[in-house]
């Protein structure tokens, strides 16, 4: 099982980003299995040095386009990069839209198993000549990867050679000699872990805290990741009165990261649509949260669907519904030892050694 294999992606470590995330997974392990694994990716920050130490770090190699102030200079440099690795592989992964379109272009001049990872976003835009030109992308590959039944509908009017491979979570991600913080005050805690944006879901969570409040008391909602939106959210939860009870923290380094989220009792989730068409497709953290025992609650109507064993690992909800939330976070309550066993075996099925075997047998066939 020596088959050379380039991974063509829009985002990659160190720099934050599920998809990146996601491929840099998908290399480790086929490299782990036997693989002649190469990256294409681009440098995204301004110096590169991050991604220098982090690269060496690596059993793979991993090509990165140099950062350039004029995108255009990247773009054609990336597609440069592509024509030469290209050759030497035998199969192309690709992941990100760029990478989608890019690749489905070489694809007309190199005869090469060509297979394509869509999360959400790249199949759900709202202008028709984006929408058209993925989905004529799309058509390039022998093999579509969704990485949620969800993301699997959003692209069935098309018709093509599509599976459904759910995310991996990382079983080293969480160092088993963390202890969980003890002077977060409150009860329940709940947590969002990922960019302060509309698409996370951060702002419902805070418009259900004045109903929430009436019954918890002492409910405390903490949010780690990007603060993008966190100015214009703070000021929700001031309009509400309930600016005592949100708490952002920007981003976390992992130890730290793992010791708040041990002590939590839910992790939240309320993903919800953007205009633009940006969608969750899957919800990794939710998996990440189940792998500590905590459960979850995450919206209905998007690929978080597929991260949560309803009833079990954590509930589903309408995201604007706040009764239903109430009712998930009661359920909850009621049987926490209950509901962490089934988080923790929930997870287990969703480790990266497990789902790389779906990826390698659909590169073999």
């Amino acid at each position: 099982m020596n088959k050379k294999i380039l991974i063509v992606t829009s985002e990659f470590p160190p720099q934050p980003g599920g998809i990146g995330y996601h491929a840099f997974h998908v290399a480790e392990q086929l490299q782990m299995h036997g693989y002649g694994v190469t990256v294409l990716a681009d440098q995204r920050s301004k110096s590169g040095e991050e991604e220098m130490d982090f690269d060496k770090s690596l059993k793979f190699g991993v090509k990165r386009v140099t950062w350039k102030s004029i995108r255009m200079f990247m773009y054609l440099n990336r597609l440069i990069l592509l024509f030469r690795l290209i050759k030497s592989n035998e199969v192309v992964l690709a992941s990100g839209k760029f990478s989608l379109w890019m690749v489905a272009f070489v694809s007309l001049f190199y005869k090469k198993k060509y297979l394509a990872v869509i999360h959400g976003s790249e199949v759900n835009f709202k202008k028709q000549l984006l929408k058209k030109s993925v989905e004529s992308a799309l058509k390039q590959f022998s093999t579509i990867i969704a990485v949620s039944q969800y993301t699997e509908s959003l692209i069935s009017h098309l018709n093509l050679n599509t599976i459904v491979i759910p995310n991996g979570y990382d079983t080293k991600k969480w160092r088993t000699e963390i202890q969980a913080y003890q002077n977060l005050k409150g009860y329940p805690k709940l947590m969002t872990l990922g960019n302060v944006t509309t698409r996370k879901g951060q702002l419902q969570v805070i418009k259900h805290l004045p109903k929430l409040l009436e019954y918890y008391p002492e409910i405390q909602y903490h949010c780690v990741g990007l603060p993008t939106e966190a100015k214009g959210f703070s000021q929700v939860a001031v309009d509400l009165g309930v600016d005592k009870q949100v708490h952002f923290h920007g981003r976390l380094e992992d130890t730290k990261l793992q010791a708040m989220l041990m002590a939590m009792d839910v992790f939240v989730m309320l993903s919800k649509e953007t205009e633009t068409g940006d969608v969750e497709g899957f919800g990794m953290a939710l998996m990440e949260a189940n792998a500590l025992g905590i459960p979850t609650i995450g919206s209905k109507g998007c690929g978080i669907e597929d991260a949560i064993l309803d009833g079990k690992s954590g509930c589903l909800v309408a995201a604007e519904s706040v009764s239903e939330f109430q009712e998930a976070l009661y359920n909850i309550l009621e049987l926490p030892e209950v509901f962490k066993a089934e988080a923790k075996l929930w997870a287990e099925t969703h480790t990266w050694e497990e789902i790389i075997k779906q990826y390698i047998r659909h590169m073999e066939i």
